[in-house]
């Protein structure tokens, strides 16, 4: 399996140079759980795209600071590709900023929580199962596109994964860092934080940690789902 990261995340920061890249984490997610696969990054938030006939088993896309709102080309630009996937029925998986792409690229809404922050670790509902992964955005998916079905959420984020077909699976958090990573994002914006947010993301980190294994399993198990549905398509053509 050869799976293309789009890496989104546009943080430059001191902070952020002294951490793993989000091709590296997503890599090592992957790896975790199929250390046999191929995964390669391609920084589209600088405008680095896979070639037009490029081709993967899986394609996935990261989180970001960037809102999907931004006036940026290359943010049209994964729109466009997002579709060109969509029609392709390519496995499709997105998280956090790549998970409100899909929603938007395809006619769903994204906008601001109403409740402010979500930070550090949270329990969802993915597929009828409780999940702990971690957290860091203020807005999300608030109208999915008429062919999307929600897959899990929670009272904060009830439409915090959403499916299209058997192509297409997102999540509005973050399967790919770390239990150490969360943990200094949040001393990193604990002064621009809301303090009872910096406060709750210090006391669930303290006494719980991500089902990482879980959620990387899961990914795993959906793009090798696509690639299942895909050749059945090439059988049913030939």
């Amino acid at each position: 399996m050869h799976i293309a990261v789009l890496m989104t995340n546009t943080d430059e920061s001191k902070f952020a140079q002294c951490h793993p890249k989000d091709g590296e984490k997503f890599a090592a997610m992957i790896h975790s759980v199929r250390p046999t696969w191929q995964v390669t990054s391609y920084a589209v938030k600088d405008g680095v795209f896979p070639a037009d006939d490029a081709r993967f088993d899986g394609w996935l896309i990261t989180g970001s600071p960037a809102s999907v709102h931004d006036d940026a080309p290359w943010i049209d630009q994964l729109k466009v590709l997002i579709r060109q996937l969509d029609r392709k029925r390519a496995p499709l998986f997105g998280a956090c900023f790549g998970h409100q792409a899909i929603a938007e690229a395809l006619g769903g809404q994204v906008d601001r929580n109403p409740g402010g922050w979500v930070f550090g670790l949270t329990e969802t509902m993915m597929e009828g199962q409780p999940i702990r992964l971690y957290a860091s955005h203020i807005q999300q998916v608030v109208r999915l596109p008429k062919m999307a079905r929600v897959t899990g959420g929670n009272a904060d984020c009830p439409m915090g994964s959403f499916a299209v077909g058997n192509h297409i699976l997102t999540t509005q958090y973050h399967p790919e860092m770390s239990h150490a990573f969360i943990t200094a994002l949040v001393e990193e914006y604990a002064d621009e934080l809301p303090e009872p947010v910096v406060t709750r993301a210090r006391a669930d980190l303290t006494t719980h940690q991500a089902d990482s294994a879980q959620i990387a399993e899961r990914i795993a198990r959906f793009f090798e789902q696509g690639q299942d549905s895909a050749a059945n398509r090439s059988m049913a053509v030939t």
